[in-house]
């Protein structure tokens, strides 16, 4: 990693932490000249930024950071808030000339208990390891998701696992494949249709991969995204948050959320 880019991984922190303490210095990151909003509920630029945190009840907001990775010019965190109610966020900043010029996030509600394994959407492993390895994991997880999520070849899914050697994070969803097989069956009996469409960005440190995506979820438009810990080329740890993509009419920004 180099001195910048720690610099700026710190800067990500200060200014997630900013929304809770208010304080101002940390936003000075962003250029207030060239600023994209991709939070669809935020109007775009700095004064849009602003705005949002002024809407906030003084005192209400809490941000617990646990992860930042940085992969070229984009920063990326994983975040438990408490930011008009109890959420977990992912969020991706894009860095350009030392300064914050776009911005993308997903957010879902926080379940008030652990998932059927015992596991929180954000507890496990948090430092990055394998740095040589960062691409080559990216393409393992890249090609899982275009495999499995996307085109549904169900046949690959037990080559990308150490057997059932499988941490998951989502709140409805057991350890191992075996977890998942019995949640995605439980969701098929329901009438719960998920499905990816297509995969935006794929971002990553090292062992851990982000993979931004596009796709429905029980028949609304929604935005995945799903950070992977990669082990010896196999899928090993597994965190995500889902979000519905609102209607156009109801965007504060045209800049769409991907």
């Amino acid at each position: 990693m180099t001195t910048n880019q720690a610099v700026q991984k710190h800067q990500v922190r200060d200014l997630l932490k900013a929304i809770e303490t208010g304080e101002s210095a940390p936003v000075s990151v962003i250029d207030p000249n060239k600023y994209v909003q991709h939070n669809l509920g935020a109007k775009d630029g700095l004064a849009g930024f602003g705005e949002l945190l002024a809407q906030l009840p003084k005192g209400s907001a809490r941000v617990n950071t646990v992860r930042v990775f940085q992969d070229d010019d984009f920063v990326f965190a994983h975040t438990d808030y408490n930011f008009f109610g109890p959420k977990i966020g992912f969020d991706i900043f894009r860095f350009e000339n030392g300064k914050i010029v776009e911005h993308w996030d997903n957010l879902q509600e926080k379940p008030p208990t652990p998932n059927p394994s015992g596991h929180t959407m954000t507890d496990g492993l948090t430092e990055s390891n394998d740095l040589d390895k960062t691409e080559s994991n990216k393409r393992v997880v890249r090609s899982f998701v275009d495999d499995i999520l996307v085109n549904g070849r169900m046949e690959k899914l037990a080559g990308y696992y150490d057997g059932d050697k499988y941490i998951q994070h989502n709140p409805q969803i057991a350890d191992g494949l075996s977890g998942l097989g019995a949640a995605l069956k439980g969701m098929a009996e329901r009438g719960i249709t998920m499905k990816y469409d297509r995969i935006h960005r794929v971002l990553g440190e090292g062992n851990f991969v982000l993979v931004v995506s596009e796709g429905t979820f029980a028949g609304k438009a929604t935005a995945f995204y799903d950070l992977f810990r990669v082990d010896n080329g196999k899928i090993a740890e597994h965190w995500d948050t889902i979000e519905t993509i609102p209607p156009k009419d109801q965007w504060k920004n045209n800049n769409g959320k991907f």
